[in-house]
């Protein structure tokens, strides 16, 4: 599937083809300390199909817990995340981060990965009193 995204203050823009059986939402560790939540949903690319249309992301690597380094992409402008992907500049492929994906509606995730560390509190979410916008103080 072909899409389209941009970091929030549109410095960077960008497009891909993404690998619509590889939707997964990762609850490990270090997902959560780099998206600021509880976990983080994401969409594969096919390889070296993503391309930059407007600047350059700042790329910060990481030691993932299973040893292998990811860089992790991101604007240095607003600090939207963007992607992780290999620490070669070679036959990458680019786990994107949902939320910058204009057809981000599109992708729904078929698994999940890292659930020994989701926030225990995840499956009580239906519950949890639901608002279209901010509500009223009251």
């Amino acid at each position: 599937m072909n899409v389209t995204g941009s970091c929030h203050c549109g410095s960077i823009v960008f497009k891909a083809i993404a690998d619509t059986n590889k939707i997964i939402i990762c609850h490990c560790q270090d997902c959560q300390k780099l998206s600021g939540t509880s976990f983080r949903t994401i969409v594969m690319t096919e390889p070296n199909s993503f391309t930059l249309i407007k600047g350059e992301p700042k790329e910060y690597v990481k030691t993932a817990e299973s040893g292998n380094k990811r860089a992790q992409g991101f604007c240095s402008d607003c600090g939207s995340s963007l992607y992780a992907t290999g620490e070669a500049k070679k036959n990458r492929i680019h786990g994107l981060r949902i939320g910058v994906i204009d057809q981000r509606s599109e992708l729904k995730p078929s698994k999940q990965i890292w659930y020994k560390s989701a926030q225990p509190w995840l499956n009580e979410l239906s519950a949890i009193p639901k608002f279209n916008t901010m509500p009223n103080k009251q």
